[in-house]
């Protein structure tokens, strides 16, 4: 019987970073993970891939639209989607590759198999063949991420009904795609194959298109990927799914009640949300339990049975792979005696649609059931002299910021590379920075990032650009 200081259930984000912190703190550590490949959900099935997609995506409808032509380049450009999925593949391998190499630097084992925990200190690995091996561990880290959540009377097969990891592999552009559920990952798959010749369909149980994102925001994107060809039924839900060799037919309601449609596609993505994955973990041996939704309580990551330790998508928050790394960092820390914390109040979230949104802190609809005054600073893209040279104009920068002290509370981007600026007020906001801090920091011109400086200006009305 193997014993170590630490042993990490699940090889996703929030595992392998922290298994990789143990090591560097010089912990015994292993980390325990059934795939062939580390990484989780997140680099195999979900956040990679999908990346990969659509990067390929937007580049094959900017050669194969107006967009190559208006900047004076002439192409025929022609699909290769088994091409296309190879190059995601590859990428793909050289990232958990990369986890593995970074495992033998900080002496981390990888332990393959799927763990579950039997009772105190203690936790069984079942490897492919069958083969059990005990590991005995002072801290037990669940680390077990999440699944896609189910729709009732829809049954995923990935042939004709897909999750999220079907419609990263489908090995042919569909004719007719009905996305189920206006989220993240519904909305970035969905714009991956409308761009590549689908007909894109989005039905959405509520009014609107990302719960939880700032309403105007929301709106912005939803227009913008309407105006790209995407179509959406808001406040309708689906109750049933015939499948055929050659497609699906759907039954649509309105969500309020009402006569339903039926609606026919060649392939269904159910993309309705995720939920946690417990399945199998033995957590009644140290007598842990789910709440209704599924998820593992923590008290700063630690479970209330002794030694046993959650983070990720297992447990409450957004289910995210940035939000699962911090918490697997600091989770670590923590086993070791030092003093840290997550900051959730600035946990950045993203979709990488065309055009892209990126958000930080409190939404405005936040801010006013708080009853917290704030001032609002708005710049569009249509007025960034880089984003107007690219033709990247859709979309702007708003900077909530507290009206008596000026304290940057949330920030809303919709637009060119947002994805990639945001991070520039996550450490603003982490400094208990002020607008007017911003306002007053030269950014280098001519870029995107200038809208963020004018935003800033604007929540005092010294913009100076639009």
């Amino acid at each position: 019987m193997s014993a170590y200081d630490v042993v990490v259930i699940g090889g996703g984000p929030g595992g392998y970073n922290a298994a990789i912190k143990a090591g560097q703190q010089g912990m015994k550590v292993a980390c325990i993970e059934g795939r062939e490949t580390l990484g989780g959900t997140c680099l195999n099935v979900g956040c990679m891939p999908s990346k990969a997609l659509l990067h390929a995506s937007e580049l094959y409808e900017a050669a194969a639209g107006k967009e190559f032509a208006t900047l004076g380049i002439q192409v025929e450009p022609k699909l290769d989607l088994a091409q296309m999925m190879k190059q995601k593949a590859d990428s793909v391998a050289a990232l958990t590759k990369g986890i593995e190499f970074l495992f033998r630097k900080n002496k981390v084992e990888w332990v393959k198999g799927w763990g579950r925990i039997a009772g105190a200190g203690k936790v069984v690995v079942t490897a492919a063949d069958g083969s059990e091996q005990t590991l005995e561990a002072r801290n037990i880290v669940i680390a077990t991420g999440s699944e896609p959540t189910p729709l009732p009377g829809v049954t995923i097969d990935n042939k004709r009904i897909l999750d999220s990891t079907g419609a990263l592999s489908l090995p042919e552009v569909p004719k007719h795609l009905v996305v189920i559920g206006a989220g993240v990952i519904g909305l970035e798959l969905g714009s991956v194959w409308r761009r590549l010749g689908a007909q894109v369909t989005v039905v959405e149980y509520l009014g609107r298109i990302c719960p939880g994102l700032d309403d105007e925001a929301g709106k912005t994107l939803q227009r913008s990927l309407t105006k790209q060809g995407m179509s959406f039924k808001l406040s309708s839900k689906v109750t049933g799914a015939k499948t055929s060799k050659t497609g699906v037919e759907l039954s649509i309601e309105p969500a309020a009640g009402g006569l339903a449609e039926t609606v026919k596609a060649d392939y269904v993505l159910v993309a309705i949300g995720r939920r946690p994955y417990t399945a199998g973990l033995g957590l009644e041996t140290v007598g842990l339990a789910t709440d209704s939704r599924g998820m593992l309580a923590n008290d700063r990551h630690q479970a209330s049975a002794a030694g046993i330790w959650v983070i990720g998508d297992v447990t409450s928050g957004a289910m995210l792979a940035h939000k699962a790394e911090d918490e697997g960092i600091v989770c670590i820390e923590r086993i070791a005696g030092q003093a840290a914390e997550v900051n959730y109040n600035l946990i950045p979230s993203v979709i990488y649609t065309r055009p892209e949104v990126a958000t930080v802190g409190k939404s405005e609809e936040q801010l006013k059931a708080e009853g917290r005054p704030y001032k609002v600073g708005k710049f569009p893209f249509t007025a960034n002299s880089r984003a107007k040279i690219n033709h990247e104009t859709e979309g702007f920068v708003k900077v909530l910021a507290d009206e008596r002290t000026d304290e940057i509370l949330g920030v809303h981007m919709v637009g060119p590379s947002v994805s990639e600026m945001i991070g520039e007020y996550c450490v603003a906001m982490e400094f208990s920075a002020s607008a007017e801090d911003i306002a007053l920091t030269c950014h280098p011109h001519p870029t995107r990032s200038e809208a963020l400086r004018q935003a800033a200006m604007d929540v005092h009305d010294a913009a100076m650009q639009a």
